[in-house]
């Protein structure tokens, strides 16, 4: 498939989608979240992707938010249909994803671009990086989950502080505040990334999805997510990996998934 604003590489067991507005400090705008969309779908279903690491173009973006141009005229009902439909085709999707999701963070990420980053799976930043939800100095809110997942990942104190003051973080306070995993130089990022995306591509791609149906189920209100876990424990007794990798580690020997 054709892209215009996003370009996708696979090395191996793991693919890069990368956003590649630089003009725009690549902001988002309805044509991207669609093309992304379309590109995390296709490559959840690519039995041969087992981690996806999501990236800006160039060094100084990763994503510097949404693109204001396209709502600065919207009404109240063109607002909620703007970010219900960001949440359910990108925000969301991705958060629950069955394939892995990296956030490689390579600068800035605000807004749009940060609330983006915290629907992966976990975050990695580049020591450049600087991150915030300024929206509340645009006269709106975050709309694309950032007021519901900024205080899961950081607590809701410094969560309120941060959208209020419509503050940035540096890369070394997200690392203090567990917004991000890890911080490295940016020519580091991308082959630290995959060098951790390599490390989870060995493990069965049925139990992380497992996993991370199991783990999302405790942050939702209307899902006990111990059961989740139960059920989705369950169901990896039916898997050809549960089988491999069960056999494998009776037989002394590495599972082949």
């Amino acid at each position: 498939m054709n892209y215009s604003n996003i370009l996708i590489n696979q090395e191996g067991s793991v693919a890069t989608i990368t956003i590649n507005r630089p003009t725009k400090l690549n902001a988002l705008n309805k044509a991207t979240i669609e093309e992304l969309h379309q590109a995390f779908k296709l490559a959840d279903e690519d039995k041969t992707i087992r981690v996806i690491i999501l990236t800006g173009s160039e060094t100084k973006a990763f994503v510097a938010g949404a693109d204001i141009s396209e709502f600065a005229d919207f009404d109240i009902k063109n607002g909620g249909e703007l970010a219900r439909k960001g949440q359910e085709i990108l925000f969301n999707f991705i958060e629950n994803l069955s394939t892995p999701v990296i956030a490689a963070i390579n600068g800035f990420a605000l807004g749009g671009g940060l609330e983006l980053a915290m629907s992966a799976h976990f975050r990695v930043a580049s020591s450049n990086a600087k991150m915030g939800l300024p929206e509340v100095s645009l006269g709106v809110i975050p709309g694309y989950g950032g007021t519901q997942r900024l205080p899961q990942l950081i607590g809701k104190g410094k969560a309120m502080e941060l959208i209020m003051t419509a503050g940035m973080l540096n890369a070394e306070e997200a690392l203090s505040y567990k917004l991000v995993n890890y911080v490295v130089e940016q020519e580091e990022l991308l082959p630290f990334c995959h060098k951790l995306a390599t490390k989870i591509s060995y493990n069965s791609s049925t139990a992380i999805a497992s996993a991370i149906k199991a783990i999302n189920a405790g942050f939702k209100n209307d899902i006990n997510g111990f059961e989740s876990e139960i059920q989705e424990f369950g169901n990896c007794f039916g898997t050809p990996d549960f089988k491999e990798g069960t056999t494998a580690f009776l037989e002394k020997r590495k599972p082949k998934f």
